[in-house]
Protein backbone atom coordinates (compact mmCIF):
# COMPACT_ATOMS: atom_id res chain seq x y z
CA UNK A 1 0.00 0.00 0.00
CA UNK A 2 1.43 3.39 -0.98
CA UNK A 3 1.83 6.38 1.31
CA UNK A 4 -1.00 8.07 -0.60
CA UNK A 5 -3.36 5.20 0.09
CA UNK A 6 -2.39 4.99 3.77
CA UNK A 7 -3.03 8.70 4.36
CA UNK A 8 -6.36 8.54 2.54
CA UNK A 9 -7.41 5.62 4.70
CA UNK A 10 -6.51 7.54 7.85
CA UNK A 11 -8.50 10.58 6.70
CA UNK A 12 -11.50 8.48 5.67
CA UNK A 13 -11.48 6.28 8.79
CA UNK A 14 -11.01 3.15 6.69
CA UNK A 15 -8.39 1.13 8.58
CA UNK A 16 -4.93 2.27 7.51
CA UNK A 17 -2.31 -0.43 8.14
CA UNK A 18 -0.20 2.03 10.16
CA UNK A 19 -0.14 5.61 11.39
CA UNK A 20 0.89 7.91 8.52
CA UNK A 21 3.53 10.54 9.24
CA UNK A 22 3.85 14.04 7.81
CA UNK A 23 7.35 15.47 8.02
CA UNK A 24 6.86 19.20 7.60
CA UNK A 25 10.24 20.82 6.94
CA UNK A 26 12.96 18.18 7.22
CA UNK A 27 13.55 14.53 6.29
CA UNK A 28 10.87 14.83 3.63
CA UNK A 29 11.98 11.58 2.00
CA UNK A 30 10.51 9.81 5.06
CA UNK A 31 7.16 11.61 4.85
CA UNK A 32 3.93 10.01 3.67
CA UNK A 33 2.62 13.42 2.60
CA UNK A 34 4.14 16.37 0.77
CA UNK A 35 3.09 19.99 0.65
CA UNK A 36 3.37 21.74 -2.69
CA UNK A 37 2.98 25.51 -2.97
CA UNK A 38 2.17 27.95 -5.70
CA UNK A 39 4.94 30.27 -6.85
CA UNK A 40 5.22 33.91 -7.75
CA UNK A 41 4.62 34.54 -11.45
CA UNK A 42 7.57 34.13 -13.76
CA UNK A 43 7.76 37.88 -14.37
CA UNK A 44 7.26 39.07 -10.77
CA UNK A 45 10.04 41.36 -9.55
CA UNK A 46 9.47 43.10 -6.16
CA UNK A 47 10.16 46.82 -6.12
CA UNK A 48 11.82 46.49 -2.70
CA UNK A 49 13.34 43.51 -0.93
CA UNK A 50 10.69 41.39 0.77
CA UNK A 51 7.70 42.89 -1.01
CA UNK A 52 5.11 40.22 -1.67
CA UNK A 53 2.68 40.05 -4.56
CA UNK A 54 0.01 41.14 -2.08
CA UNK A 55 1.78 44.42 -1.37
CA UNK A 56 3.03 44.00 2.20
CA UNK A 57 6.72 43.57 3.04
CA UNK A 58 7.88 40.45 4.85
CA UNK A 59 10.70 40.86 7.35
CA UNK A 60 12.53 38.34 9.49
CA UNK A 61 15.52 38.80 11.77
CA UNK A 62 15.50 36.07 14.42
CA UNK A 63 15.32 32.72 12.64
CA UNK A 64 11.53 32.50 12.85
CA UNK A 65 9.19 32.81 9.88
CA UNK A 66 9.02 36.60 10.35
CA UNK A 67 6.20 39.12 10.21
CA UNK A 68 4.42 41.23 7.56
CA UNK A 69 4.93 45.00 7.56
CA UNK A 70 3.34 47.96 5.76
CA UNK A 71 -0.16 46.62 4.95
CA UNK A 72 -1.14 48.16 1.60
CA UNK A 73 -4.63 49.19 2.78
CA UNK A 74 -3.57 50.30 6.26
CA UNK A 75 -4.24 53.99 5.58
CA UNK A 76 -7.87 53.63 4.58
CA UNK A 77 -10.55 51.86 2.60
CA UNK A 78 -10.40 54.52 -0.10
CA UNK A 79 -7.39 52.57 -1.37
CA UNK A 80 -9.50 49.45 -1.94
CA UNK A 81 -10.79 50.38 -5.38
CA UNK A 82 -7.22 50.60 -6.71
CA UNK A 83 -5.90 47.52 -4.92
CA UNK A 84 -5.09 44.63 -7.22
CA UNK A 85 -4.73 41.12 -5.91
CA UNK A 86 -2.29 38.66 -7.46
CA UNK A 87 -3.49 36.89 -10.58
CA UNK A 88 -4.09 33.21 -9.73
CA UNK A 89 -3.76 32.29 -13.42
CA UNK A 90 -0.37 33.97 -13.93
CA UNK A 91 2.21 31.91 -15.85
CA UNK A 92 4.58 29.96 -13.64
CA UNK A 93 2.26 29.57 -10.66
CA UNK A 94 2.43 25.79 -10.58
CA UNK A 95 5.75 24.96 -12.21
CA UNK A 96 7.40 23.81 -8.98
CA UNK A 97 4.30 22.09 -7.60
CA UNK A 98 3.74 20.15 -10.80
CA UNK A 99 7.34 18.93 -10.81
CA UNK A 100 7.15 17.68 -7.22
CA UNK A 101 3.92 15.80 -7.92
CA UNK A 102 5.37 14.14 -11.01
CA UNK A 103 8.39 12.93 -9.02
CA UNK A 104 6.30 11.60 -6.11
CA UNK A 105 3.32 9.71 -7.54
CA UNK A 106 2.98 7.52 -4.44
CA UNK A 107 2.87 10.37 -1.92
CA UNK A 108 -0.23 12.13 -0.59
CA UNK A 109 -0.01 15.65 -2.01
CA UNK A 110 -1.35 18.71 -0.20
CA UNK A 111 -1.73 21.86 -2.28
CA UNK A 112 -0.75 24.63 0.10
CA UNK A 113 -2.53 27.99 0.06
CA UNK A 114 0.02 29.22 2.59
CA UNK A 115 -1.11 31.85 5.07
CA UNK A 116 -4.69 32.26 4.00
CA UNK A 117 -8.13 33.72 4.66
CA UNK A 118 -8.44 35.86 7.77
CA UNK A 119 -4.69 36.03 8.34
CA UNK A 120 -4.12 37.25 4.80
CA UNK A 121 -6.69 40.05 5.09
CA UNK A 122 -4.97 41.24 8.28
CA UNK A 123 -1.70 41.38 6.33
CA UNK A 124 -3.39 43.55 3.70
CA UNK A 125 -5.38 45.85 5.98
CA UNK A 126 -3.64 45.54 9.37
CA UNK A 127 -4.89 43.45 12.26
CA UNK A 128 -6.12 46.27 14.50
CA UNK A 129 -7.99 47.77 11.57
CA UNK A 130 -9.64 44.46 10.74
CA UNK A 131 -10.95 44.05 14.28
CA UNK A 132 -12.51 47.50 14.05
CA UNK A 133 -13.80 46.83 10.52
CA UNK A 134 -15.79 43.86 11.79
CA UNK A 135 -17.99 46.35 13.62
CA UNK A 136 -17.80 49.52 11.55
CA UNK A 137 -16.80 48.63 7.98
CA UNK A 138 -18.52 45.33 7.23
CA UNK A 139 -19.26 46.18 3.61
CA UNK A 140 -15.64 46.96 2.76
CA UNK A 141 -14.43 44.04 4.86
CA UNK A 142 -16.70 41.67 2.95
CA UNK A 143 -15.42 43.01 -0.37
CA UNK A 144 -11.79 42.44 0.59
CA UNK A 145 -12.52 39.05 2.14
CA UNK A 146 -14.36 37.89 -0.97
CA UNK A 147 -11.42 38.98 -3.12
CA UNK A 148 -8.93 36.99 -1.03
CA UNK A 149 -11.18 33.95 -0.78
CA UNK A 150 -11.80 34.21 -4.52
CA UNK A 151 -8.07 34.04 -5.26
CA UNK A 152 -7.81 31.00 -3.01
CA UNK A 153 -10.80 29.31 -4.66
CA UNK A 154 -9.14 29.63 -8.05
CA UNK A 155 -5.96 28.11 -6.63
CA UNK A 156 -8.04 25.20 -5.28
CA UNK A 157 -9.16 24.57 -8.85
CA UNK A 158 -5.56 24.70 -10.03
CA UNK A 159 -4.41 22.21 -7.38
CA UNK A 160 -7.17 19.83 -8.41
CA UNK A 161 -6.05 20.15 -12.03
CA UNK A 162 -2.54 18.91 -11.18
CA UNK A 163 -3.89 15.97 -9.16
CA UNK A 164 -3.28 17.07 -5.59
CA UNK A 165 -5.07 15.04 -2.91
CA UNK A 166 -5.90 17.89 -0.52
CA UNK A 167 -5.73 21.65 -0.13
CA UNK A 168 -4.39 23.30 3.02
CA UNK A 169 -5.53 26.48 4.75
CA UNK A 170 -3.27 28.15 7.34
CA UNK A 171 -5.47 30.56 9.24
CA UNK A 172 -4.83 31.20 12.94
CA UNK A 173 -7.93 32.07 14.95
CA UNK A 174 -6.89 31.53 18.56
CA UNK A 175 -4.94 33.11 21.35
CA UNK A 176 -3.58 30.96 24.15
CA UNK A 177 -6.93 31.11 25.91
CA UNK A 178 -9.74 31.79 23.45
CA UNK A 179 -10.81 32.89 19.99
CA UNK A 180 -9.67 36.30 18.77
CA UNK A 181 -13.30 37.12 17.95
CA UNK A 182 -16.61 35.96 19.37
CA UNK A 183 -17.82 32.64 17.94
CA UNK A 184 -21.01 34.33 16.75
CA UNK A 185 -18.98 36.95 14.90
CA UNK A 186 -16.88 34.24 13.31
CA UNK A 187 -20.01 32.41 12.20
CA UNK A 188 -21.68 35.54 10.89
CA UNK A 189 -18.75 36.86 8.85
CA UNK A 190 -16.57 33.91 7.91
CA UNK A 191 -18.28 30.54 8.28
CA UNK A 192 -20.21 30.58 5.03
CA UNK A 193 -17.18 31.85 3.10
CA UNK A 194 -15.14 28.90 4.33
CA UNK A 195 -17.98 26.51 3.55
CA UNK A 196 -18.03 27.62 -0.08
CA UNK A 197 -14.30 26.97 -0.35
CA UNK A 198 -14.55 23.58 1.33
CA UNK A 199 -17.52 22.59 -0.82
CA UNK A 200 -15.50 23.53 -3.91
CA UNK A 201 -12.56 21.42 -2.76
CA UNK A 202 -14.77 18.43 -2.09
CA UNK A 203 -16.53 18.79 -5.44
CA UNK A 204 -13.10 18.51 -7.08
CA UNK A 205 -12.11 15.43 -5.09
CA UNK A 206 -9.81 17.20 -2.61
CA UNK A 207 -9.64 16.76 1.15
CA UNK A 208 -9.65 19.93 3.26
CA UNK A 209 -6.64 20.39 5.58
CA UNK A 210 -7.14 23.25 8.04
CA UNK A 211 -4.49 24.62 10.41
CA UNK A 212 -5.12 27.01 13.25
CA UNK A 213 -2.93 27.85 16.20
CA UNK A 214 -4.40 28.72 19.57
CA UNK A 215 -7.51 27.81 21.52
CA UNK A 216 -10.27 27.35 18.93
CA UNK A 217 -12.44 24.78 20.69
CA UNK A 218 -15.57 26.93 20.31
CA UNK A 219 -15.47 26.65 16.51
CA UNK A 220 -14.13 23.12 16.05
CA UNK A 221 -17.70 21.77 15.72
CA UNK A 222 -18.35 24.42 13.05
CA UNK A 223 -15.20 23.50 11.14
CA UNK A 224 -16.21 19.85 11.17
CA UNK A 225 -19.75 20.73 10.14
CA UNK A 226 -18.64 22.71 7.07
CA UNK A 227 -16.23 20.09 5.86
CA UNK A 228 -12.75 20.10 7.40
CA UNK A 229 -11.29 16.64 6.86
CA UNK A 230 -7.87 17.09 8.49
CA UNK A 231 -7.45 19.43 11.47
CA UNK A 232 -3.88 20.48 12.19
CA UNK A 233 -3.45 21.61 15.80
CA UNK A 234 0.17 22.19 16.77
CA UNK A 235 -0.62 22.89 20.43
CA UNK A 236 -2.78 19.95 21.56
CA UNK A 237 -1.99 20.66 25.21
CA UNK A 238 -4.08 23.84 25.00
CA UNK A 239 -7.10 21.58 24.62
CA UNK A 240 -5.91 18.39 26.29
CA UNK A 241 -5.20 15.34 24.15
CA UNK A 242 -7.83 13.21 25.84
CA UNK A 243 -10.40 16.02 25.57
CA UNK A 244 -9.86 16.21 21.80
CA UNK A 245 -10.32 12.47 21.50
CA UNK A 246 -13.39 12.29 23.68
CA UNK A 247 -15.14 15.16 21.92
CA UNK A 248 -13.95 14.98 18.31
CA UNK A 249 -12.30 11.61 17.81
CA UNK A 250 -13.78 9.85 14.79
CA UNK A 251 -15.35 13.10 13.53
CA UNK A 252 -12.26 14.66 11.96
CA UNK A 253 -8.78 13.36 11.21
CA UNK A 254 -6.24 15.08 13.45
CA UNK A 255 -2.74 16.06 12.35
CA UNK A 256 -0.83 16.87 15.51
CA UNK A 257 2.80 16.98 16.64
CA UNK A 258 4.24 16.58 20.07
CA UNK A 259 3.10 19.95 21.45
CA UNK A 260 5.38 22.68 20.11
CA UNK A 261 5.10 24.80 23.25
CA UNK A 262 5.57 22.13 25.92
CA UNK A 263 6.87 18.59 25.54
CA UNK A 264 8.62 19.07 22.18
CA UNK A 265 10.71 21.82 23.77
CA UNK A 266 11.08 20.78 27.40
CA UNK A 267 10.23 17.08 27.48
CA UNK A 268 12.56 14.17 28.09
CA UNK A 269 12.89 11.31 25.65
CA UNK A 270 10.59 9.15 27.78
CA UNK A 271 8.00 11.95 27.99
CA UNK A 272 8.09 12.35 24.22
CA UNK A 273 7.53 8.62 23.64
CA UNK A 274 4.65 8.64 26.14
CA UNK A 275 3.13 11.70 24.43
CA UNK A 276 3.07 10.11 20.98
CA UNK A 277 1.34 7.04 22.42
CA UNK A 278 -1.32 9.27 24.01
CA UNK A 279 -1.92 11.03 20.69
CA UNK A 280 -2.33 7.72 18.88
CA UNK A 281 -4.60 6.24 21.55
CA UNK A 282 -6.85 9.28 21.90
CA UNK A 283 -7.05 10.42 18.28
CA UNK A 284 -6.14 7.49 16.06
CA UNK A 285 -8.19 4.53 17.24
CA UNK A 286 -11.28 5.19 15.13
CA UNK A 287 -10.22 3.00 12.20
CA UNK A 288 -7.86 5.87 11.45
CA UNK A 289 -8.27 9.52 12.33
CA UNK A 290 -4.69 10.52 13.09
CA UNK A 291 -1.69 11.66 11.05
CA UNK A 292 1.50 12.29 13.01
CA UNK A 293 3.20 15.64 12.44
CA UNK A 294 6.94 16.16 12.75
CA UNK A 295 8.44 19.63 12.39
CA UNK A 296 11.98 20.71 13.18
CA UNK A 297 11.53 23.84 15.30
CA UNK A 298 14.88 24.96 16.65
CA UNK A 299 13.80 28.61 16.22
CA UNK A 300 11.56 28.24 19.28
CA UNK A 301 13.91 26.06 21.31
CA UNK A 302 13.56 22.48 20.06
CA UNK A 303 16.85 20.66 20.48
CA UNK A 304 18.29 18.27 17.94
CA UNK A 305 17.97 15.51 20.53
CA UNK A 306 14.25 16.16 20.93
CA UNK A 307 13.67 16.34 17.17
CA UNK A 308 15.29 12.91 16.78
CA UNK A 309 13.32 11.55 19.75
CA UNK A 310 10.04 12.80 18.25
CA UNK A 311 10.82 11.18 14.92
CA UNK A 312 11.80 7.89 16.53
CA UNK A 313 8.77 7.95 18.84
CA UNK A 314 6.23 8.42 16.06
CA UNK A 315 7.91 5.84 13.87
CA UNK A 316 7.94 3.40 16.80
CA UNK A 317 4.13 3.47 16.79
CA UNK A 318 4.28 1.46 13.58
CA UNK A 319 6.62 -1.29 14.80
Amino acid sequence: MTSKEIVKRAVNFSNPPRTPILYFNRDLDRSDAFFVSYSDPEDFVPDVEGRSEWGFIWKTSDGTMGQPHFPPLEDGWELLSGYKLPNPDAPGRLNSARGIIEKNPDKYIIGNLGISGFNMITFIRGMENIFEDMFFERENLDILTDKVFGFESRMIEHYASIKADAVSFYDDWGTQNNLMVSPNQWREIFKEKYKKQFDLAHSLGLHVFFHSCGQIDLIIPDLIEIGVDILNLNQPDIFGIEYLGENYGGKVCFNCPVDHQTVAINGTRDEIFDYTKRLQKSLGTYNGGFIANIEEYKSVGMSEENYIAISEAFEALNK
